[in-house]
């Protein structure tokens, strides 16, 4: 057996590629509904107990407009500059379709085999 297995190490990079997944899943069911700011996302996400911080969500949300599945526009705001706030474009859409019945089968399965 490997002495220098670290199965704290093993978990947390388990830990972080199923994070990655689902945090992308999360913010689009939340660019679904129409515009939305990137401060109310955060706020939503970690109102859902969901630890997320400014410097992954920025990044996350310029790959996904890059990607086509985010579009935004520019709104006026009372408390300074215009804000940018981001909704599902048709191929976001789309894709969430598809998330949304990969995460049913995923419950599913995970169901089933905790019956075991």
């Amino acid at each position: 057996m490997n002495e220098t297995f670290n199965h704290q190490d093993y978990a947390a990079g388990l830990d972080t590629q199923m994070r990655k997944g689902f945090l992308v899943y999360c913010v689009l069911l939340l660019c679904a509904h129409g515009d939305v700011y990137s401060s109310d996302i955060i706020k939503r996400l970690q109102d859902a107990s969901l630890v997320v911080v400014e410097g992954t969500i920025y990044p996350l949300l310029s790959r996904l407009q890059k990607d086509g599945l985010l579009t935004h526009r520019w709104k006026e705001s009372t408390q300074g500059p215009p804000r940018k706030y981001y909704r599902l474009s048709p191929n976001g859409h789309k894709v969430l379709t598809e998330l949304r019945k990969t995460n049913q089968q995923l419950q599913a399965t995970l169901t089933n085999i905790e019956r075991i």
